[in-house]
């Protein structure tokens, strides 16, 4: 091939890397918006369990009726069926949404006990720490990557990047083992949750296919959960409050974002995702503290610092291709 269309390719390859660095970015940003419509619905019902089960729920409905009208998703799921009939997909990969719905269940119980700050970088090391085996394993369908120096360098940096910026947040007085141990498994039920899509979008063949049965398991999780704290005399069912309209705009968010996730996972390994992913949101983060801001919210240093902390990391950690020409 002569080096002209060596260097053509060389450089069409890293544009749609950059593209896909750029989407995992964006999913962490839709990621801080889904928190912020999940948390304000959180607040008003005053049960985290109920407003999690609502934000699922919504994003099956929506999924759903799409996928009525959609013949790719019937046929992302009729080519699902083919690979777990033939062996090709085991079948546990398909309770990926159970993760997901455990990964909220536990997060609505942690939480309470150390506050949001703790919890996220203990979630956050969770992830990373499972990005790095997960990725070594080629769990998500894509090669298999060593756990290197660097990118165990960039999955340190990334953690302390989140350390930093909720470090003004953070209390002693709040501070449980076992709570922060709980948080970091809800992370590691993330990264694993990306690697399952992405060995699922494979047979599937449509991001779609893969948000559906995501939010099919991840839905009938919540229930159980929910009916068994029914039972437990733990508390009942609030009546919905009636607005505002992005109240209920988490579950759809999270239908398109599985659908991203789903997809870049597969070229990028989870751990690079994680890392442009944490970025996004901690960005997304910023913007919702400046222009929708909670009671009591408010721009810190520390956030600021935080997002450059995480690209510095994501870059020096050789985990980006976007300047590899």
């Amino acid at each position: 091939m002569p080096q002209r269309d060596l260097r053509s390719k060389r450089i069409s390859t890293h544009t749609n890397v950059a593209r896909l660095e750029g989407l995992a970015a964006l999913s962490g940003v839709m990621i801080a918006l889904q928190s912020r419509a999940n948390g304000e619905l959180s607040h008003r019902l005053n049960n985290s369990l109920e407003a999690a089960l609502v934000s699922f729920g919504s994003g099956l409905i929506v999924i759903a009726v799409i996928a009525i009208f959609n013949p790719r998703i019937k046929a992302g799921i009729t080519k699902l069926r083919s690979a777990v009939r033939e062996n090709r997909l085991p079948k546990w990969n398909l309770f990926a949404g159970v993760l997901g719905g455990s990964f909220v269940a536990l997060q609505t119980q942690v939480v309470p006990l150390i506050g949001v700050a703790i919890y996220s970088v203990a979630s956050i090391a969770g992830q990373t720490a499972i990005s790095l085996v997960v990725d070594r394993l080629g769990l998500s369908g894509g090669a298999k990557k060593l756990i290197s120096k660097k990118r165990l360098g960039a999955a340190f940096i990334t953690v302390a990047a989140v350390l930093l910026s909720v470090w003004d947040r953070l209390s002693v007085t709040t501070f449980s083992i076992l709570a922060v141990a709980l948080s970091g498994l809800a992370g590691a039920f993330v990264g694993v949750q990306r690697a399952m899509n992405g060995r699922i979008n494979i047979y599937s063949a449509q991001s779609f296919t893969t948000s559906l049965l995501n939010f099919i398991m991840g839905t009938s999780t919540l229930l159980i959960f929910l009916l068994f704290k029914y039972l437990s005399h733990h508390g009942g069912l609030t009546p919905l409050p009636h607005g505002p309209w992005w109240l209920y705009t988490g579950g759809t968010i999270g239908v398109i974002y599985i659908a991203f996730s789903s997809t870049i996972v597969q070229h990028l390994g989870v751990l690079t995702f994680t890392l442009f992913s944490v970025g996004g949101t901690l960005l997304g983060s910023l913007l919702i503290d400046i222009f929708a801001p909670t009671n009591g919210t408010h721009v810190t240093w520390f956030l600021v610092s935080g997002i450059f902390l995480t690209y510095l990391g994501v870059l020096t950690g050789g985990e980006s291709r976007i300047f590899k020409r």
